[in-house]
């Protein structure tokens, strides 16, 4: 029997592909060259935007026609299974609508399977040998407005300190080289490790802060690994928001044999603490290359997108990163044609964009998506041929350039 993933999204998609193989592989399966010579076809969606489910259901419809063409035929059967963020928002969706929605949509597929099925019992498939994706964490508490990954994935869940360590060891020890942890938000990773997941303030619940003060603080030394570490907190809106051990780890896994570079992704600007910096700063391993998320460089956009930090603040962060960390590169993900944004809004996001000189960013055109909050309280209203003159403009002030003057990263 063999089997054949296809990948849509991220780097936390493509990490759960590669634990999905092993899964197949330990029940006997082998990887196929293609779809057309497998037994079961994996689809791992997306569901970022509208496109990337579109191409899903695409896929899902030519599939449905070789799986009846086999049939005629009497040949070999095909199983069809899907999974990923499309599976993950229809299973949190609590009325059962969104599943029997998806089921209806795509009558041929055979299964539909919660990525966390998948688990971590099996070491991952990797078919690159130099580089490896680490997770170290699943979902999100930020709620950004117009994002669908705490409906997706769920909230945020850190995988234990011990077990990133071990994997990564094993990497290395393996003749890895190169590692990438991967997250919806990094920078964060830890605090439900220490506070258990339920005391966790999330972005929605800002007027619920967990810690009061500096002096509340019920988290001073934890032992991980057989060590007693200090958490590093996170200060939000003048109060520590939560504690987490990202900067520990990255510097731990710095001290392991074999590593050549170690990257992450992906951080949110306002959990970027002075304790990550300092680590990434002495730590040469660690690349010199961040990726750091603006979405727009209005902050009536900002705050219409509960993205809690001002373009001000953004390009503070920024500069000193950039000061303190030689040789930086910095990407971002931007969001054009959010609700309501006029074209003063637009220009303050390209503004932002020759200020902080981004080496590259994925720009994308605002797209609705259902369960957001901005679904539900916003219209999208930025006409299509506005948000793609946009679209356009920032491409080339941005990645274009930098292509030409061969900065492009």
């Amino acid at each position: 029997m063999k089997f054949y993933i296809k990948t849509f999204g991220c780097a936390a998609n493509e990490a759960d592909s590669e634990r999905i193989a092993s899964l197949y592989a330990s029940r006997g399966y082998t990887k196929a060259r293609s779809m057309k010579t497998a037994d079961d076809v994996v689809i791992n969606t997306c569901m970022i935007r509208e496109k990337a489910e579109n191409k899903a259901y695409g896929l899902v419809y030519n599939l449905s026609k070789e799986k009846e063409r086999r049939r005629l035929l009497g040949g070999t059967s095909l199983k069809i299974v899907v999974t990923g963020c499309m599976v993950g928002m229809a299973t949190r969706e609590k009325t059962g609508k969104m599943l029997l929605s998806i089921k209806k949509k795509m009558p041929s597929v055979d299964e539909f399977l919660p990525i966390e099925e998948v688990g971590f019992d099996f070491a991952p498939i990797r078919i690159d040998k130099k580089h490896a994706w680490v997770p170290i964490s699943n979902g999100c508490n930020n709620f950004c407005t117009f994002c669908v990954v705490p409906f997706t994935r769920g909230r945020e869940i850190s995988r234990p300190y011990q077990d990133v360590l071990l994997e990564c060891k094993e990497l290395l020890d393996n003749k890895y080289t190169h590692i990438t942890l991967v997250g919806q938000n990094v920078n964060s990773y830890g605090a439900d490790l220490l506070l258990g997941t339920e005391n966790v303030q999330v972005l929605r619940d800002v007027g619920k802060p967990f810690f009061q003060s500096s002096k509340n603080t019920d988290v001073q030394q934890v032992k991980f690994n057989g060590k007693s570490i200090k958490p590093t907190y996170v200060k939000h809106l003048g109060r520590l928001r939560i504690p987490t051990v990202f900067p520990q780890l990255l510097d731990e896994i710095c001290q392991l044999k074999g590593l050549v570079e170690l990257d992450f992704i992906s951080s949110n600007p306002w959990d970027f603490s002075d304790d990550l910096i300092k680590v990434i700063a002495k730590n040469k391993k660690i690349s010199r290359h961040i990726h750091l998320p603006v979405q727009s460089g209005d902050n009536a956009m900002l705050r219409k997108m509960n993205r809690w930090y001002t373009r001000e603040e953004y390009i503070d962060l920024t500069s000193k990163l950039k000061a303190q960390i030689s040789n930086l590169t910095i990407s971002t993900d931007i969001i054009v044609g959010f609700c309501g944004e006029t074209d003063a809004q637009f220009q303050n996001t390209v503004d932002l964009a020759r200020t902080v000189g981004f080496s590259k960013a994925y720009v994308s055109m605002y797209s609705d998506r259902s369960m957001t909050a901005a679904h539900k309280a916003f219209t999208d209203d930025v006409p299509h041929v506005v948000k793609k003159k946009r679209w356009a403009m920032l491409e080339e002030e941005i990645n274009k350039t930098n292509i030409r003057n061969g900065t492009f990263r």
